[in-house]
């Protein structure tokens, strides 16, 4: 029987994870440190993403839509007409 050769590879390249973007979600306003916005469910520590429309967390699927006013506002300008 004849020996099947083997290729030799080798190592594979080095690939660098991503950086974590968790600075983003702080901000400095004079002496203190404010946090973005953080999930009801999941508690503080999990951040909600900011989209146009809506802030949504990735870990439990919890979504907070934006944009439409509350109807008793849209009530008080009609009467100011």
């Amino acid at each position: 029987m004849a020996k099947k050769k083997t290729l030799k590879k080798g190592k594979k390249p080095h690939k660098n994870k991503p950086t974590s973007k968790k600075y983003t979600k702080y901000t400095i306003e004079g002496d203190t440190v404010k946090r973005a916005a953080t999930c009801p469910r999941c508690g503080p520590g999990v951040f909600l993403m900011n989209a146009k429309d809506r802030q949504y967390c990735g870990k439990c699927h919890y979504a907070e839509f934006k944009g439409k006013a509350p109807v008793e506002a849209k009530v008080e300008e009609v009467k100011k007409e």
